[in-house]
C-alpha cells in the first residue's frame, strides 16, 4: 500500500514524523517514528508484559462464573451481533469541500478471541460507503506472545475494506505488530499525522501511541507540522487524554479501549470502564470544551468473548460543515 495518494479530488500527504520503513529495519523505524524516548519506554513495558498472568486468570474465573449461571452461551451470541452505528459531527471549522466526508471507525477488534464476530465485521464493512477507515487499537486479544493468529483473522477484514486505512496501537498491541499490520494495508500512526486534501482545502488526521499501559504517546509530536487553522481529528486508543487533546486544539477525538463496559447492568450501565475519565465519556458521543469526542464500544470483546447489555459496534462518522 502506498502512503501518498494523489488524484483529482483527493490527496493524502504525510506531514511530520518520519519516512516509511521496511519490517527489516523495524527497531530503527519505531524509534524514528515514535521518538527515541517513547520507543524505549514502550519496549521496556513490553518486556514486562510477559510477566502479566492476570488476563488468563481472569478469563478462567469469569468464564466459570458465567457457565455456572447459564449465561455464557447468551453472552457469546451477544458478542457476535456487531451493529453499525451512525454518528454525525457538525463543525463550523470544517471546510465546505469536506461536507459529507465519512470516516469508518473500527476499534478493539481483539480479533483472535472471537472469529465469528470478526467474520461478521468483514461482511458488514464490504457494503459500506466511506472515504477513509480508521482503527483505534487493540487488534489482538492477548497481551503478550505470538500474534500470527490475529493477523490471519484481520486479513479478510482488510481485504473487505477500501483504502486508505489508518490506525493506532492499543494496550494489547506490541510495536512488533506494526510491519504485519502495515503489510495488511493499515498505515499505523505512531505519534504521527497525515493530511487529507480536497481541492484547495485539507484536514489533518493524527494518531498517538497507547497512553493507557505503554504510555508512549506524544500529542505534541503527532501535531508537529499541523496548521492550527485546519480541522483536525485525533486517533487515540484510550479517551483518557481528552484534556491534552482539547488543549492542543483538536476538533475531534476518536477512541475505544473501554468497550463501553462490555458486561453491563440493564440499561447499559457499565460495571467498570478500566479508564480514568468521567463515566459519560465511556461510550458514544461526548464533548469537553471545544473538543468533540466519540468512544467506540468496540467490535470485539476483551478477556472473555461475551457481552451483556452492550452490543458491539462499528461506527460511520459523517462530518458536516455548519455555518
Amino acid at each position: 500500500m502506498r502512503f501518498f495518494f494523489e488524484g483529482d479530488a483527493w490527496g493524502y500527504h504525510h506531514v511530520g514524523g518520519a519516512n516509511d520503513h521496511s519490517a527489516s529495519s523495524h527497531d530503527n523505524s519505531l524509534e524514528a517514528r515514535l521518538g527515541l524516548a517513547h520507543a524505549r519506554h514502550r519496549r521496556l513495558n513490553e518486556s514486562l508484559n510477559g510477566a502479566r498472568f492476570g488476563l488468563s486468570v481472569s478469563q478462567h474465573l469469569i468464564s466459570a462464573a458465567l457457565i455456572a449461571s447459564g449465561l455464557y452461551r447468551r453472552g457469546l451470541r451477544n458478542a457476535t451481533c456487531v451493529q453499525i452505528t451512525r454518528h454525525y459531527i457538525k463543525s463550523a471549522r470544517l471546510p465546505k469541500s469536506f461536507n459529507g466526508f465519512t470516516l469508518l471507525h473500527l476499534s478493539d477488534l481483539h480479533a483472535d478471541l472471537n472469529h465469528e464476530a470478526m467474520q461478521r465485521v468483514a461482511r458488514l464493512v464490504r457494503r459500506l460507503q466511506y472515504d477513509i477507515c480508521v482503527f483505534t487499537g487493540d487488534f489482538r486479544g492477548k497481551t503478550f506472545g505470538p500474534f500470527d493468529e490475529t493477523l490471519e483473522v484481520l486479513a479478510p477484514i482488510t481485504r473487505a475494506l477500501r483504502a486508505p486505512l489508518y490506525g493506532v496501537l492499543g494496550n494489547h498491541d506490541p510495536g512488533t505488530m506494526v510491519p504485519g499490520l502495515e503489510a495488511l494495508g493499515i498505515r499505523i500512526l505512531l505519534n504521527e499525522c497525515i493530511s487529507i486534501e480536497r481541492g484547495e482545502h485539507r484536514i489533518h488526521i493524527a494518531g498517538i501511541d497507547d497512553a493507557h499501559f505503554y504510555q508512549s504517546n506524544s500529542i505534541a509530536r503527532a501535531a508537529a507540522g499541523m496548521l492550527s487553522e485546519n480541522f483536525s481529528v485525533l486517533l487515540s486508543h484510550t479517551p483518557e487524554v481528552y484534556r491534552e487533546a482539547e488543549r492542543s486544539g483538536f476538533d475531534v477525538m476518536l477512541s475505544g479501549h473501554t468497550h463501553g463496559g462490555q458486561i453491563c447492568l440493564p440499561g447499559g450501565i457499565p460495571i467498570t470502564l478500566d479508564a480514568k475519565l468521567p463515566r459519560h465519556m465511556g461510550k458514544g458521543a461526548w464533548r469537553y470544551g471545544k473538543l468533540r469526542g466519540y468512544t467506540s464500544v468496540g467490535a470485539g470483546s476483551s478477556v472473555v468473548p461475551v457481552r451483556f447489555n452492550c452490543p458491539p459496534e462499528i461506527t460511520l462518522h459523517q462530518f458536516e460543515a455548519s455555518a
